[in-house]
C-alpha cells in the first residue's frame, strides 16, 4: 500500500499566495534568487534560500543562514501572510502550463516506506547537499520544499481527483512564467477517507524530481528517532511532504549538453569519429530530435543530426537505451574522454526549458564548442529504471512546470 496523511499545513492567504510562492530552491543560483527576492521580501525564496539576505560569498551550508530562513518562515507566520490550516487536510495542486495540466495530491508520505524502497527513487544523492536540507529542515523544524513524485494511473484516485475539481480553487494565480497554479483544500472526512482508501491500493510511488529532499527527509528521522528513546513511528518527524502525480500527466523535457573542450580534436574530428556509431547528416536549421536516440549536435556555427546505429546499444537494458546513456556510451566518453560527468568541469548540462537556442547561444559566446541537444527521457523510461532498482543517467530528466516551493509548508511542530 501507498500511505497518504493529511496534515496541517502552512499556507499563503489566497491573496498573497502569488508574492509568496517561489520556484524551487535548487532550479536557481544564489544570485538569480537574489535578484528575484530583492524586491519582494514575501517572496518563500528568503526561507528556502535565505543565502540571498547575506553578501554574495556568505557559506549557503552556515548556520547563520538556516537561522535566517527559520526567522524569516516566522515573520511570515506572525505578520499573517501566512496561517495554518486548524485540522489535517489533503490539498490539490494543479498546474497548467501550454494548454496542459497535472493535478497531485499534497500530502505526507511515510519515511519508513520510503526506506524500504515503497517509494523508489532512481538517482543517487550527494551527501552535502543531504546534510544540507537535512540541517535547513532541523533548524526550521518545518519541511518547506515538497518532493515531486509520481504513481501509476489508477482509477479511484482519478475520480476522487476529478470530484474536487470540479468545486471552485481556494488559490488561484498565474505566475511570472505563464504557469496557472490552483489549490484546493481538502478538508471534508469523507473525501479524505476515500483519498487514503484510493492511494492504499497502490503498490509504491515513484520520485520524480527531489531525491535530495526525500533523503533528507529520512536523515532527519534518523537523528530523531536515535535522540528519542520512545519513539513510537507515528511522530512528525516520520513524514515528509509530497506531492504525487498522476504519470500520464508529467511532462519531461530533454536535458541537453554543453561541451567546453573536445580533448585536442576539432569539431570535425569529433563528427568524424562519432561516425562509427552513428548516422551523421549535416542539417540547416536547429534540430530537435524528433525520435529517440537521435541527437543534434551544434559547433562551428552548424547543426548536425546524429542517428545511433543499431547495435550501438542494448535497447533492452533499462538504463543503457535512455539516451544520455547512449550519447554517453557512444561518443561523450570514448571520443570526449569525458567518464565521469558528474565531477567532469568540461561538461555542462542545460534544461530543455531553454530551448535549443540557448545551446546556440552558449557556443557561439566562444565559452563552449560543442552542445548536444536530445529527445526527452519518456515517463515509462523512468518507472522502468525505477522498478529494476537502477539509477537513471546524470541530467536525464527536466521535469517542467515546476512546483513552487511555499505554496504548502508542513510544520513538524504542534
Amino acid at each position: 500500500m501507498a500511505i497518504v496523511k493529511p496534515f496541517r499545513g502552512l499556507r499563503p492567504l489566497p491573496g498573497k499566495a502569488r508574492e509568496v510562492a517561489s520556484p524551487p530552491y535548487d532550479v536557481l543560483s544564489s544570485d538569480e534568487a537574489r535578484e528575484l527576492g530583492r524586491n519582494n521580501p514575501n517572496s518563500f525564496l528568503h526561507v528556502n534560500k535565505a543565502e540571498i539576505d547575506f553578501e554574495p560569498g556568505v557559506d549557503t551550508y552556515g548556520d547563520q543562514v538556516y537561522q535566517r530562513g527559520k526567522e524569516n518562515l516566522q515573520r511570515l507566520v506572525t505578520d499573517g501572510v501566512m496561517v495554518r490550516d486548524e485540522k489535517p487536510c489533503f490539498y490539490l495542486y494543479r498546474l497548467t502550463w501550454r494548454g496542459q495540466s497535472q493535478t497531485g495530491l499534497v500530502t505526507l508520505t511515510s519515511v519508513e516506506e520510503y526506506d524500504a524502497g515503497k517509494v523508489k527513487k532512481h538517482e543517487h544523492t550527494r551527501p552535502e547537499k543531504v546534510n544540507d536540507r537535512a540541517n535547513h529542515i532541523s533548524f526550521l523544524e518545518a519541511q518547506v520544499g515538497p518532493v515531486f513524485s509520481t504513481f501509476r494511473h489508477n482509477e479511484p484516485v482519478q475520480t476522487a481527483f476529478d470530484k474536487i475539481q470540479q468545486t471552485k480553487p481556494t488559490t488561484e494565480f498565474e505566475a511570472d512564467d505563464e504557469v496557472h497554479h490552483e489549490l484546493w483544500v481538502v478538508d471534508d472526512d469523507a473525501k479524505v477517507e476515500e483519498l487514503v482508501a484510493a492511494f492504499g491500493k497502490l503498490d509504491c510511488l515513484y520520485i520524480a524530481d527531489g531525491h535530495h529532499r526525500s533523503q533528507s527527509a529520512s536523515e532527519v528521522c534518523r537523528r530523531a528517532r536515535e535522540k528519542n528513546s520512545g519513539h513510537t513511528g507515528e511522530e512528525s518527524y516520520n513524514f515528509f511532504l509530497n506531492v504525487l502525480f498522476p504519470d500520464e500527466q508529467l511532462r519531461i523535457l530533454p536535458y541537453n549538453r554543453v561541451v567546453s573542450d573536445l580533448s585536442g580534436l576539432t569539431p570535425t574530428e569529433v563528427l568524424e569519429k562519432a561516425g562509427d556509431k552513428f548516422d551523421v547528416s549535416p542539417q540547416g536549421s536547429p534540430v530537435n530530435p524528433e525520435n529517440l536516440h537521435q541527437f543534434g549536435v551544434y559547433a562551428e556555427g552548424k547543426w548536425y543530426l546524429l542517428s545511433a546505429r543499431p547495435g550501438s546499444f542494448d535497447d533492452q537494458h533499462p538504463t543503457r537505451s535512455i539516451d544520455a546513456a547512449v550519447l554517453a556510451d557512444n561518443l561523450i566518453d570514448p571520443v570526449l574522454g569525458i567518464s565521469d560527468p558528474r565531477t567532469d568541469k568540461r561538461i555542462n548540462f542545460v534544461g530543455g526549458i531553454r530551448g535549443v537556442e540557448e545551446l546556440m547561444r552558449l557556443v557561439d559566446s566562444g565559452k563552449y564548442k560543442m552542445a548536444f541537444a536530445l529527445y526527452p527521457t519518456s515517463i515509462d523510461q523512468l518507472l522502468t529504471v525505477a522498478d529494476a532498482g537502477e539509477v537513471m543517467p546524470p541530467k536525464s530528466t527536466w521535469f517542467e512546470p515546476k512546483l513552487r516551493s511555499g505554496m504548502v509548508v508542513n510544520l513538524l511542530t504542534e
